[in-house]
């Protein structure tokens, strides 16, 4: 059933009201006893998990992950081919 509170009211007893929506209760808020709006919770959003990439290794085929990698890319990933500075280059084909 729903409960209709003026303006003043609402204002004052905010807190009480949303809790009272939040249980279920629907809140009509009024201005000189003319319903203006409606007070009720919004929907539950659909927690995803932990974390915005969990499971998007499922949508990648295996020949992928299983695909041999070129020198080069193996080198930059392991970090054994770099410059003075420590920053990973390229490797040519002519060394």
């Amino acid at each position: 059933m729903a409960s209709q509170v003026n303006i003043a009211d609402a204002k004052a007893r905010l807190s009480e009201l949303l809790d009272r929506a939040l249980a279920g209760e629907e809140i009509i808020i009024a201005r000189a006893g003319k319903p203006l709006a409606r007070l009720t919770p919004l929907r539950q959003q659909r927690r995803e998990g932990r974390g915005v990439w969990r499971g998007w290794a499922a949508d990648v085929p295996t020949e992928v992950f299983l695909a041999e990698m070129d020198p080069e890319d193996l080198d930059a990933a392991e970090g054994t081919f770099s410059d003075e500075f420590g920053i990973t280059l390229p490797r040519s084909d002519a060394e």
